[in-house]
């Protein structure tokens, strides 16, 4: 199968890099986080093994995102503010749709990685937000995916979809 010929693939970039070492606790943001594959974040809860969800596990829990523009509409259209370490999601991007990408591979600065699934709201998230997010965010909560080749994430750093020449190989970017 050979690289597709998509032409110039949008890229956003990085706002905030967030972890927490044990669930429930509040997120801490970084200016950078290395990221390992097939673990996770340094020092995140689901990487150690410390998270709300870690006794369910489940492929795409080794990195989250979200979408900043997500949580502006929020604010704009339901008067609901949430803060980007409130979302409990590891990177908060501009400038990307983050949906498309499940079932894709992308890049994060120089990390690899590969959409699992959207990372849909739940009620333990309105639990520690003590905001009503569970609706407003259905099919807009985010991605969870795989770390497929680990490497440092900066604030800042170009977040893009990468075309795959075959599955073992790096993407052309």
């Amino acid at each position: 199968m050979g690289t597709a010929s998509e032409g110039p693939l949008p890229a956003g970039r990085v706002e905030h890099i967030h972890v927490v070492d044990r669930q429930g606790a509040p997120m801490r943001s970084l200016p950078q986080v290395l990221a390992v594959a097939g673990v996770g974040l340094e020092g995140d809860r689901y990487a150690t093994g410390r998270g709300y969800y870690s006794n369910d596990p489940e492929p795409g829990r080794e990195i989250t995102l979200i979408e900043i523009e997500v949580l502006e509409a929020l604010a704009s259209e339901h008067d609901l503010h949430l803060a980007p370490a409130e979302s409990r999601r590891n990177i908060t991007t501009r400038g990307i749709r983050l949906d498309p990408l499940v079932g894709r591979r992308f890049l994060v600065g120089e990390v690899l990685c590969e959409g699992k699934r959207l990372c849909e709201p739940c009620e333990h998230l309105a639990e520690l937000t003590g905001k009503a997010v569970v609706k407003p965010l259905v099919h807009r909560g985010g991605l969870r995916a795989a770390i497929v080749e680990g490497g440092i994430i900066r604030v800042g750093d170009a977040v893009r979809r990468v075309a795959v020449s075959a599955p073992d190989e790096r993407p052309a970017s």
